[in-house]
């Protein structure tokens, strides 16, 4: 073999093992934990390409070598693949690890918990303060139209499709409940009953309560007697916002379709959205005869039959705010 051959079979072989070394390199350095010392979530923008990601996963200190991850990506028939989202990735996360979890992985999932009792205009008000929702949320929600309950969504996530989610879950909600509905409630539609979970909603935070409560109220409904409920003529006087001071003795005597110490009836709507337990307490009151409730002074209320019973009632819920407010 002459001089020029060999020479060029010792290049071949030195060549061929630097290649086998910067092989060995990048791969140790595409499975070796990464710098990311605790878990962190990365938006990664719509149209970004390959380069663009790399470096904004550096920037966010979840890899330390772009150029690894570009041609791990590329050698893997990934730089196409990669999807825009939220992601999160685990501390020391590798790589590879961060590539399949852009490859792969499910985006992070967000929730938002609506609270029992909150208005329309409340939820719209919440809605609106959300981070990661994009858009207006409609105008306006009927009252007593959206479910309170914990909602997953994803960045991006339009609010008037999360308010559609909210309105379905509602009708379901309701129309579950009432095709189990006790037999013999004094409730003629579905509506009629979600008005007074709203009502009932609002009486009580308790969630032992709320049968009684409701219990109350449909007896009531039995005997044609007013329902007197404070918050239906605090809504009259304020729909969908809160009055914001406590209740006169002319308030109660206000002339609105929504006053029930002067209708003879069921207020015309909702006056919140109330929650499922609201719901199936209207639908399964408890077994009672009470006709009446007072503030018991430690955030419950005392339950009664006759009206005198619930004088006394009174006259002690007095003595108890009474003493609560004196220096």
């Amino acid at each position: 073999m002459g001089l020029a051959a060999r020479l060029l079979a010792t290049m071949i072989l030195l060549a061929g093992l630097v290649g086998a070394a910067l092989s060995a390199w990048g791969y140790e350095r595409f499975v070796t934990p990464g710098p990311l010392t605790a878990d962190a979530a990365v938006v990664v923008p719509r149209g970004s390409g390959l380069s663009a990601i790399a470096d904004l996963l550096r920037e966010k200190g979840v890899i330390d070598d772009p150029l690894v991850f570009r041609v791990g990506a590329r050698i893997l028939g990934a730089g196409q693949s990669l999807r825009a989202g939220e992601f999160r990735f685990p501390a020391r996360v590798s790589i590879e690890g961060a590539l399949d979890i852009l490859r792969n992985g499910e985006t992070v999932v967000r929730r938002l918990t609506v609270p029992e009792g909150l208005t329309a205009a409340q939820v719209l008000d919440l809605l609106r303060r959300v981070d990661g929702l994009v858009g207006d949320p409609p105008d306006a929600v009927a009252e007593g139209d959206l479910l309170p309950e914990t909602y997953h969504f994803s960045l991006g996530d339009r609010r008037a499709g999360l308010v559609a989610r909210m309105r379905e879950a509602m009708r379901d909600a309701l129309a579950r409940a009432w095709d189990g509905r006790e037999p013999g409630l004094p409730l003629k539609t579905p509506r009629e009953a979600l008005i007074l979970a709203s009502i009932v909603e609002k009486e009580t935070g308790l969630a032992a309560e709320r049968p009684i409560v409701a219990a109350v109220f449909i007896n009531r409904l039995r005997k044609g007697m007013r329902l007197q409920s404070d918050p239906t003529t605090a809504y009259g006087l304020s729909p969908g916002r809160p009055l914001g001071r406590p209740l006169t003795r002319k308030d109660l005597q206000s002339e609105t379709p929504y006053n029930t110490y002067v209708i003879d009836r069921l207020p015309p709507g909702p006056i919140c959205n109330p929650g499922q337990a609201s719901i199936d307490a209207v639908l399964h009151p408890a077994p009672t005869h009470d006709l009446y409730f007072v503030a018991d002074g430690t955030g419950g209320h005392v339950f009664a039959r006759t009206l005198a019973e619930h004088n006394r009632n009174v006259a002690r819920w007095r003595r108890i705010r009474d003493a609560a407010t004196q220096p």
